[in-house]
């Protein structure tokens, strides 16, 4: 079983109303176990705020890979241990629409391991919430990929220019774990063609994303 952790100070009296903000790690392989004493590993991490748990997948769809799950269950991975980042004072109406703002800038088909991993969207979510990093050893791997860009695969390396995918819509059928629910806003200058879209993300019991 995991192990829970603090890296954040606790609320104080006053401070009733905030709720913490966990981060959830996961194992990707079992070699973890033998190379974690090298402060090093490959893992998997979510954001658990509201008693929902917050993480970044990768598709090939120009859409959101931000989905949730229930804490500490996200498929494919062997959970670890849950790190108490801080404390938030957003409420859960008010922190449904922070997380729909970031979605709109985690990409599926913007994923990549050494650039834009789970990862760095725990960490990015973290700062935003509580003004903290994760801890560095969750991520590590992935900055010794960009350290050591030269070397990796061509598959993995970074693009001298990294291009970033629109904002747009699909269908429901196109997303295994993320359900996408489209609402439009009309605007009486401008025609039906220009109709500005919002996408909100929801829980859903599809098969899991490709990571």
């Amino acid at each position: 079983m995991g192990s829970v952790m603090s890296s954040g100070g606790s609320p104080s009296k006053g401070d009733a109303a905030l709720s913490p903000v966990v981060l959830n790690v996961y194992d990707l392989t079992p070699l973890n176990n033998y190379v974690r004493w090298l402060g090093i590993g490959i893992f998997h991490s979510g954001i658990e705020v509201h008693e929902l748990e917050y993480g970044f997948g990768e598709h090939d769809l120009p859409t959101s890979g931000v989905f949730e799950v229930e804490p500490k269950t996200c498929p494919g991975f062997l959970y670890r241990c849950s790190i108490l980042l801080g404390h938030t004072s957003m409420p859960p109406s008010e922190f449904h629409a922070f997380i729909e703002s970031i979605a709109a800038e985690y990409h599926g088909d913007t994923y990549h391991l050494i650039s834009k991993n789970c990862n760095h969207f725990t960490d990015d979510v973290s700062k935003r919430l509580t003004g903290r990093p994760i801890p560095r050893w969750v991520n590590r791997l992935a900055g010794l990929g960009a350290v050591c860009n030269c070397l990796l695969p061509e598959s993995l390396r970074l693009p001298a220019v990294k291009q970033i995918a629109e904002y747009q819509g699909l269908s429901e059928d196109g997303l295994e774990f993320l359900s996408v629910i489209t609402t439009t806003t009309h605007d009486p200058l401008e025609s039906d063609d220009a109709d500005q879209q919002k996408y909100l993300f929801l829980r859903s019991g599809g098969e899991q994303l490709t990571m």
